[in-house]
């Protein structure tokens, strides 16, 4: 069975609404009704100035205001807003004459005036016509001011969630960038570890090559989704740890911490925290001293992940070096503005007269 959807007939609703309570005000606010028997070509005639009035709106909305107002043409939108207006008044007036309405009121009038000896305050001639003119441009004009009005906000609501769907489209497209770039230059770093550590042990590598194709199973199926629970992300850095470890001398120590297992399901955006751990093992190891790299990871509320990244420093190249600045620190710094807005605060840089540069993160998600 179909389900009745009402956003796809709100606004029909809303029109057919809005189209009764304007013909109440043709039957209920009418001077004449109470006063005497109208004829039925009374009823004739406002029946076909109600019609008057719906195409009068809707030629006003649907052509006048996109062809004219929305480019700019303002002047000769209100030329083509009085035309209309001035249109609808007199073909009520030919109508009237047509169906010999006035002579028709006269005599209802003359005859209630005879039965009751009633003195009318409405006569269907002289001034009093005037007026009714009067009322009639006035009406057809609000008509159409409310057409204009109407017209004007869904197009000014239209631009706005096109402007939004382009927004979210650029942010979108911006992300999968960011994520194409971090993916292979992650991976470009792993395969030439693995390479080099192929010379020395191939058990090994064996191991390595194992782990680095868990990694790409998370990739491919993790990353593509907006967020992933902490666990899986800190899994998959666990393994980037135990990837380079097989390569580090015992002069390189390294520490990772995590949060107890019930805390892990906090849901983040997924890669997000490997750049700056691969950040510190790329330039904070030295294979001819000692070094290390600290990474710990915290849950300090419900909603709050910290991540505290340290590692040995061995100069202001430390970001940098001969291959240049590192894209990851910079791709992972427009992502967390892109996903999370005015929720974390990050601090990047050395820590004077301590030989070490340190990763600071605390996001709310």
């Amino acid at each position: 069975m179909a389900t009745f959807n009402l956003r796809r007939h709100i606004t029909p609703l809303i029109h057919v609404l809005v189209w009764g309570l304007f013909g109440l005000t043709l039957i209920l606010l009418n001077p004449l009704l109470g006063r005497i028997t109208v004829p039925p070509q009374f009823w004739v005639k406002q029946a076909v100035v109600f019609g008057l009035w719906v195409a009068a709106f809707y030629f006003t909305a649907r052509v006048s205001v996109p062809n004219l107002l929305f480019r700019g043409h303002s002047g000769r939108f209100v030329v083509v807003l009085l035309i209309t207006a001035a249109v609808v008044v007199i073909l009520s007036q030919l109508l009237e004459a047509a169906l010999n309405l006035r002579a028709l009121l006269d005599q209802a009038f003359a005859a209630k005036k005879a039965a009751e000896g009633w003195r009318p305050s409405y006569r269907a001639g002289g001034e009093s016509l005037f007026r009714v003119d009067m009322k009639g441009m006035l009406t057809i004009l609000l008509v159409l001011g409310i057409s204009t009005a109407v017209s004007v906000v869904r197009k000014w609501q239209h631009d706005d969630q096109r402007r939004q769907e382009l927004e979210q489209q650029k942010v979108t497209s911006e992300l999968s960038y960011l994520k194409a770039q971090i993916n292979p230059h992650f991976f470009f770093n792993t395969l030439n570890n693995i390479y080099a550590l192929t010379v020395i042990d191939g058990e090994k590598a064996g191991q390595a090559l194992h782990t680095l194709s868990r990694m790409m199973r998370y990739v491919l199926y993790e990353t593509p989704a907006g967020t992933t629970p902490l666990r899986k992300e800190l899994d998959f850095v666990q393994d980037y740890v135990t990837l380079m470890q097989l390569r580090l001398s015992d002069k390189v120590a390294v520490t990772f911490e995590r949060p107890a297992s019930g805390q892990e399901e906090l849901a983040v955006a997924p890669m997000l925290l490997l750049p700056f751990v691969e950040n510190a093992f790329k330039h904070g190891v030295d294979a001819g001293q000692p070094s290390f790299v600290y990474i710990a990871v915290r849950q300090p509320g419900p909603h709050t992940v910290e991540l505290d990244v340290r590692n040995s420093f061995f100069g202001p190249e430390l970001g940098g070096g001969a291959e240049g600045p590192g894209i990851g620190l910079a791709n992972t710094r427009r992502r967390l503005e892109l996903l999370y807005p005015g929720s974390y605060r990050l601090q990047v840089g050395e820590q004077p007269g301590t030989g070490t540069f340190r990763v600071h993160l605390l996001l709310h998600v």
